[in-house]
């Protein structure tokens, strides 16, 4: 820039000034850095809430970080928060939930504070959408620190979407459902979400040798 145009800046300036316009210093926005690796999940439950990497920070009504024992041997992954979810702020609500429910307490033998629940996509999204992949991007960070903190002895992923996305693996969920899968340093089963199976009742006996296989695991 010439000293012309400084010139014309400056002059500027003083006419502002003298409007009653005033200047402060130089700022930036979000000083402490959010990319401080968190200790544990409690610190990344607050990262969490706290997340605007994505645009279902604008319309969310919460974040949902998870829930249950951290330190539990089952870790479940749903892949999105649901509206019931999201509007309950309940991990285990609506048809969908009491049936998981069920299955981990009539079929696993435990109790729901036993297991460690959580979404690959923490926020619900709008309009009930399926999640973008940029969406995804944003959330799997968390998922994957999630797993490291916890340290389960068996992952379950519950749906082909779920499954598709915590392991990168796009071939037919028909074929892996039900199996111990090697997951990083983790036993990983797929399984029916529970609500295909309120949409198909007739493969609840499919979905119950599933869970024995999970159980086996524990």
């Amino acid at each position: 820039m010439n000293s012309f145009q400084n010139l014309l800046l400056l002059q500027n300036l003083y006419r502002l000034k003298a409007l009653g316009f005033e200047y402060s210093d130089s700022f930036s926005i979000n000083r402490v850095s959010t990319n401080e690796k968190p200790n544990n999940l409690s610190e990344l439950a607050k990262n969490i809430t706290t997340c605007h990497l994505c645009d279902l920070s604008k319309s969310r009504r919460q974040s949902m970080s998870g829930y249950g024992n951290p330190n539990a041997d089952l870790m479940i992954i749903d892949y999105m928060v649901s509206m019931s979810e999201d509007s309950t702020s309940s991990y285990y609500s609506g048809r969908s939930g009491e049936m998981l429910k069920d299955m981990i307490e009539n079929v696993l033998k435990l109790k729901v504070e036993d297991v460690y629940f959580t979404h690959a996509v923490k926020c619900k999204p709008l309009n009930s959408n399926m999640p973008s992949d940029s969406e995804w991007d944003s959330c799997k960070s968390y998922l994957f620190s999630q797993i490291e903190f916890v340290k389960p002895k068996v992952v379950v992923t519950l749906g082909k979407n779920a499954y598709a996305k915590v392991t990168s693996e796009e071939e037919n969920f028909a074929s892996v459902r039900g199996h111990v899968v090697d997951f990083k340093d983790y036993k990983l089963v797929p399984i029916f979400h529970p609500n295909h199976l309120l949409r198909n009742p007739n493969e609840k006996k499919i979905a119950f040798n599933d869970l024995k296989t999970i159980k086996s695991c524990l």
